[in-house]
């Protein structure tokens, strides 16, 4: 405070008369903060000159006591149960609720904020615009593995297929390991209920695809034979099947808040029920729909036919003139021993150079692993 300012409102408040127009013209200020200040240290004193906060005594657009803990404390319900527990699923579990009015997103993450709820993650990347979807259901399922270890410590995995374009898990399946034969099998489980994809995404684990090591895994092969397309990842870049790896967030999060399971059997009695609530509560990436709703309501996709892979492998020659190639020993003969051949296939018809000359063209037989150069002769008796 101006030390004349206060000299000249204790004088006044004191019965002395002093020029007040003159004073507040000498000093810049208006009449009635200058009386404002007399009546101030009449009732309060000396306390009469301590500035005020200009804060407003009422805020009729902040958020009730009895919102903020209702945000918390569905927070917690959900973290409990093992589900996504952000923002806008604070607000979906708030409507479904309805016992308060529900906040904005932004209000909501505000109040975990101010509640210790949240950790601010000052460096991470903004998040992008919604990622590439498939126009109707069954036009992609991608389809991928993660490890997980029962209560006896050994580890299975859990295969998992997923929808590209409704987000809807048409399989979650526990396996003795990512192999081959168990996807195939699961992915036929999926056919039974959901019908065909025309594609089939997914990494370049050695039980799902072969595309970048020059040949083809029989699980390729069956789905060709179905009329699915196999399209597999880049090597190293996981974001590829990233609907897949965003949905073993969650089920890695769900399983984590439940006993571990014994078995696979009891491990698969998890999966079900987990997959039950996944396709029938809302999700965040298709706009607070279900995943089920969305799959029904979409346009189904369907193969159009057989698919013919085929592709160039360079394979090396053992020393006892044998190639191994898609499964199989293919054998060309000791005089090729140490060289490296090219293999030209296409389906199960392969052609193998050596240089410039072919030197053998077969159709693979798939009873048996090792191709011999003439087909063994049955014997009679």
């Amino acid at each position: 405070m101006d030390p004349d300012l206060v000299a000249a409102v204790a004088a006044v408040a004191g019965g002395d008369k002093i020029n007040v127009s003159r004073f507040c013209a000498e000093h810049q200020i208006s009449r009635t903060v200058f009386y404002k200040y007399v009546n101030r240290f009449r009732q309060e004193g000396a306390a009469g000159f301590i500035r005020r906060s200009s804060a407003p005594h009422r805020r009729p657009t902040s958020t009730s006591a009895q919102v903020r803990e209702a945000v918390v404390r569905a927070r917690k319900q959900l973290a409990d149960e093992g589900r996504d527990n952000g923002a806008i699923s604070i607000g979906w579990r708030l409507e479904e609720f309805g016992d308060v009015r529900v906040p904005a997103r932004a209000t909501i993450h505000r109040i975990l904020v101010d509640e210790g709820h949240v950790t601010p993650q000052p460096r991470k990347r903004p998040r992008t615009r919604r990622r590439f979807e498939y126009a109707e259901a069954n036009g992609l399922w991608q389809v991928d593995g993660l490890e997980f270890y029962l209560d006896s410590g050994e580890k299975v995995c859990i295969l998992q297929i997923l929808d590209d374009h409704s987000r809807l898990d048409v399989g979650t399946y526990a396996a003795s390991s990512e192999n081959g034969e168990e996807t195939w099998a699961a992915l036929q489980q999926a056919f039974a209920g959901y019908g065909v994809p025309v594609k089939v995404l997914t990494d370049n684990g050695l039980a799902f695809s072969g595309k970048h090591r020059g040949g083809m895994v029989d699980l390729e092969r069956r789905l060709a034979e179905t009329g699915v397309h196999t399209i597999a990842s880049s090597p190293y870049h996981p974001q590829t099947c990233g609907k897949d790896e965003r949905s073993h967030q969650t089920l890695r999060k769900w399983l984590a808040k439940r006993s571990t399971p014994a078995t696979l059997d009891e491990l698969q009695h998890l999966l079900e029920e987990y997959r039950e609530i996944y396709n029938n509560r809302r999700h965040q990436g298709i706009e607070g729909q279900t995943p089920q709703q969305r799959y029904d309501a979409a346009p189904k996709a369907a193969p159009s036919g057989p698919v013919q892979l085929a592709g160039v492998a360079h394979r090396p020659v053992t020393s006892t003139g044998v190639i191994a190639f898609s499964g199989c020993s293919i054998v060309i003969g000791r005089r090729w021993a140490r060289q490296t051949a090219t293999l030209h296939w296409q389906g199960d018809r392969v052609s193998i150079m050596i240089s410039d000359t072919v030197v053998r063209t077969l159709t693979l037989d798939r009873s048996v692993r090792y191709q011999r150069l003439t087909p063994k002769l049955s014997t009679t008796s």
